[in-house]
């Protein structure tokens, strides 16, 4: 997810967060919508690829009732509800995820909504951001995090900005993380509470609210504790109050957005799109082989997406890092074979080895030689 971080942040001026356990039994929380309910149709289901492409996102006429997705946003609820909180964020489709200064809500990519979209989501962006129950369930809990900040002006009391920080403080174009702080939870990837003060808010409530967390135990000894325990806190003296700020408001809705998706995704490309440095392109090429002779030798990205377990566990065991930051080189080396087209020159057991070192050297560089700068 090298542009997670990127896609939840929208422009300072307009968007600037583009993203204590109680009893609930007097309060029974909302029915989740059955895994069985029949979705909604569209004429353009059927359509070639190419086709679908020059569609405008305003005429895909998207719902989120009755999809996987509406599901998970009914879980988001539920777990609301059992915290005591009768406040539910309301939901819309956009462009990206995000939500905006003013708006207690939540904006939704589109593409989330239909599994045709997430196909060509993945075919064009080699991933889907929110594409799995787990996945969506973190994001939602984030943004949820900020739909409650502005709901009831948290971040206007001091010791919110004793805690986190000043929320008037400028986004900055990238943020350099410490993947070592105890200081921030771990939630989204790419230690994403470092990257502003409404972030750690947004990523230290959704650890709160995530249910079975044991955040108590997960961060004894941290200084990220102090937030947990100031959320904890915090949540207990607001959840029975009426929020201040109550807009309904849809922020750039893909119904008003008639650009087509073959335009979205060329923005999007462009926007978002990363590049190895050329020292990963020279590591590869050693490693594995592009010639036409080997063509038909297995696929070095599939080798190193069917060994990615063990692969991240011994690097992580040779460098002492954190598994996820590893994951993040690991998955840029497997979209870079998949560009090249690379395949195996060597056994498959001669292969991990020299794998094995190669992105341990190249952990290390991401590291402690300034390449893991990400941006928002």
């Amino acid at each position: 997810m090298g542009d997670s971080a990127t896609t939840r942040k929208k422009s300072q001026a307009d968007k600037s967060r583009t993203s204590r356990d109680r009893s609930a039994s007097k309060r029974t929380a909302p029915k989740r919508a059955e895994a069985g309910r029949r979705r909604a149709h569209y004429p353009w289901e059927g359509l070639p690829d190419e086709e679908l492409l020059d569609m405008r996102l305003c005429d895909l006429a998207l719902t989120i009732d009755g999809t996987a997705l509406g599901s998970r946003v009914e879980r988001l609820y539920e777990e609301l509800a059992r915290r005591g909180f009768r406040f539910r964020p309301h939901v819309w489709l956009a462009e990206d995820w995000f939500s905006p200064d003013g708006v207690p809500g939540i904006a939704i990519p589109f593409f989330l909504a239909h599994p045709r979209l997430m196909r060509i989501e993945r075919k064009h962006m080699l991933g889907v951001e929110g594409g799995n129950e787990d996945e969506c369930m973190r994001i939602l809990r984030h943004e949820a995090g900020h739909t409650i900040d502005t709901a009831y002006r948290l971040h206007r009391r001091r010791r919110w900005r004793e805690t986190f920080g000043s929320f008037a403080e400028p986004y900055p174009e990238t943020y350099q993380p410490k993947p070592f702080s105890k200081s921030y939870v771990l939630h989204l990837d790419l230690w994403y509470a470092q990257s502003h003060p409404a972030e750690d808010f947004a990523e230290t409530f959704a650890v709160w609210l995530k249910p079975r967390s044991r955040w108590r135990t997960g961060y004894a000894g941290w200084p990220a504790l102090k937030k947990l325990e100031y959320v904890d806190e915090l949540m207990a003296d607001i959840v029975d109050r009426t929020p201040t700020v109550r807009s309904r408001r849809h922020v750039e809705s893909i119904r008003s957005v008639r650009k087509t998706l073959r335009e979205y995704y060329e923005e999007k490309c462009e926007r978002y799109g990363t590049h190895l440095p050329d020292v990963y392109d020279r590591e590869l090429l050693r490693l594995f082989s592009d010639k036409p002779e080997d063509a038909k030798r297995p696929s070095a990205a599939a080798f190193l997406r069917r060994l990615r377990p063990e692969v991240r566990r011994t690097v992580a065991r040779w460098t002492g890092q954190y598994r996820y930051m590893i994951d993040q080189v690991l998955e840029e080396v497997i979209a870079r074979c998949k560009e090249l087209d690379l395949r195996l020159a060597a056994s498959e057991e001669e292969t991990l080895q020299d794998a094995l070192v190669m992105l341990t050297v190249q952990t290390m560089n991401f590291l402690h030689g300034g390449h893991h700068r990400l941006a928002l």
